[in-house]
């Protein structure tokens, strides 16, 4: 048997539902595989049987398993990574994906520093995402329910394929009203109960949110400070960013929620594309929603949206201005200051501003 002692053993962990695969790396070589039930307990275990006195260092990808086995692994004497799939070093032309496979990329990539964590917020933040997420799982419920409805009415003649009416309890109490079918009644009945429940829980949810906010007033505090971030909004970026002080800089925030521009660079020539959306779709949605209204209370805000709107266009723009919202809220926890709006000028303020939907661009 080898001899480990204060040696630095690296550990690239598949993780599965009903087994882990794991390769280890040590001086360059590898010394171990193995394929073991997916057991926290059985895997510390494992290092500790086959590498005792070595410095353990694994990674893992983000996925369905959480956080929990990070937890687990650094409470019991190994550093650990948990890193983001598309973190991943892939070579061109390689195809084949097994599991043995993966954990030794991961294992390779960790023992020459080509990895890079994830943050791993604390357990109370993880818990208080899941209620936020499960706002939004229900609100995708509903959402559908509705369309499901509106399908059936269309599908029947009974309203016309341009129909914009917003889906609401009032709406759905005289759409029930209609002379229709006994068979068309009861499926429209049953959609109808369904987006009611919905209702009913998510204003449930609303009720714990409000709970929550008041356990993370600090938090709460410069968030809703911020223009176009209500309630709602300011749980959701608490929940996913906390006080951002994880982020060493600006860039490294944008990249996570994804609203980094892709760029292709080559020569003299440097092109940028479209944000890469790698991030967390929720957080760009809340930015987005909050930046059409920031831009009608913060007038440095509508300065920024009209110089560059002129030039790239109202929805570009505006994600420029979901950069600049998110990036002023990170310097209002650094400083600890509240967000300070610059005041409209009473012309403008005057003025009745609208967005075009269609287009993005605000007119008047």
């Amino acid at each position: 048997m080898r001899d480990y002692n204060n040696k630095k053993v690296y550990l690239g962990i598949d993780v599965h539902k009903k087994h882990y695969s794991v390769t280890a790396i040590c001086n360059g070589q590898v010394v171990k595989k193995d394929t073991i039930p997916a057991v926290p307990k059985r895997l510390v275990t494992y290092f500790q049987k086959y590498f005792p006195g070595a410095q353990i260092e694994s990674a893992y990808e983000a996925g369905f398993s959480g956080f929990h086995l990070h937890r687990f692994l650094e409470e019991n004497g190994s550093k650990n990574h948990v890193i983001h799939a598309a973190g991943m070093e892939i070579a061109v032309g390689d195809k084949v994906k097994t599991d043995k496979r993966d954990s030794l990329k991961l294992a390779i990539q960790l023992s020459v520093g080509r990895l890079q964590g994830n943050f791993v917020p604390s357990k109370k933040r993880e818990d208080f995402r899941t209620i936020t997420r499960l706002r939004e799982s229900f609100l995708k419920h509903r959402i559908r329910f509705g369309c499901q409805i509106k399908a059936v009415l269309y599908q029947h003649g009974m309203i016309p394929f341009d129909n914009t009416q917003t889906v609401s309890s009032k709406w759905i109490k005289s759409i029930l009203k209609m002379d229709m079918s006994s068979d068309i009644q009861y499926t429209v009945e049953q959609y109808a109960s369904l987006w009611l429940h919905m209702t009913a829980k998510i204003k449930e949810i609303d009720s714990q949110l409000k709970i929550q906010a008041k356990q993370d007033s600090h938090l709460e505090i410069i968030y809703q400070s911020a223009p176009g971030v209500g309630a709602l909004s300011a749980r959701i970026l608490a929940n996913e960013l906390g006080d951002m002080s994880h982020f060493s800089n600006e860039n490294k925030l944008f990249s996570y929620i994804g609203l980094t521009p892709s760029e292709y660079s080559s020569g003299e020539h440097t092109r940028q594309g479209h944000i890469t959306r790698q991030g967390k779709a929720i957080l760009r949605k809340v930015l987005v929603q909050s930046a059409w209204v920031a831009i009608r209370h913060d007038y440095a805000l509508f300065q920024i949206y009209q110089r560059i709107s002129k030039v790239r266009g109202g929805k570009k723009a505006i994600v420029a201005i979901a950069r600049r919202l998110i990036g002023r809220i990170r310097s209002c926890f650094k400083t600890g200051q509240s967000y300070r709006i610059e005041k409209m000028p009473e012309q403008i303020k005057s003025e009745l501003i609208k967005v075009n939907i269609e287009t993005g661009e605000l007119v008047e």
